[in-house]
């Protein structure tokens, strides 16, 4: 676990990804470009406490970020973690000073918002966590994050860590 900060909080940005589709591409670029710029960041792959509940660990990090990144990719909304972690991290920003910023890789964000295509999700009783409670508060997440200013990465996303 990483030692608070001045202002109490572990990390500067807590990083929500789906890592099926971009945790060995665009995620860890942007890890690295992160922590190269000095910028403390959290990620599940190698900050998760080895031993801890990975939830806890999670849900304790993006609540000890000052920030959240969140990269909307293809299949981000066939996670459940990935889901529940976008609903809390806009739990932080409604409540508290957290500054969230979504990056749509690869994905429109109004398929998104409008639950298109893999933001399709539903209700299944097959499935244990999508019950209509939990579908229903993961659908206003998302739409929710449509709202925020965020990026669309399409194309060459390389260019996005040569901004400044």
């Amino acid at each position: 676990m990483a030692l608070p900060r001045a202002n109490g909080n572990s990390y500067d940005v807590f990083l929500s990804f789906r890592g099926e589709d971009t945790r060995q591409t665009f995620t860890d670029h942007l890890y690295e470009a992160l922590e190269q710029a000095g910028i403390h960041t959290f990620r599940d792959s190698d900050d998760a406490e080895r031993g801890e509940d990975l939830k806890l660990e999670i849900e304790s990090a993006i609540k000890a970020s000052d920030a959240s990144i969140i990269v909307l990719s293809e299949n981000y909304a066939t996670s459940t973690w990935c889901l529940d972690e976008i609903s809390l991290i806009l739990d932080q920003r409604r409540d508290g000073n957290h500054f969230v910023l979504p990056l749509f890789y690869l994905v429109d964000p109004s398929d998104v918002g409008k639950h298109k295509k893999r933001f399709d999700i539903a209700a299944n009783s097959s499935r244990r966590r999508w019950t209509v409670e939990n579908v229903n508060r993961w659908k206003a997440a998302l739409m929710e994050v449509v709202g925020v200013i965020g990026m669309c990465l399409v194309g060459y996303t390389s260019i996005f860590f040569l901004l400044e």
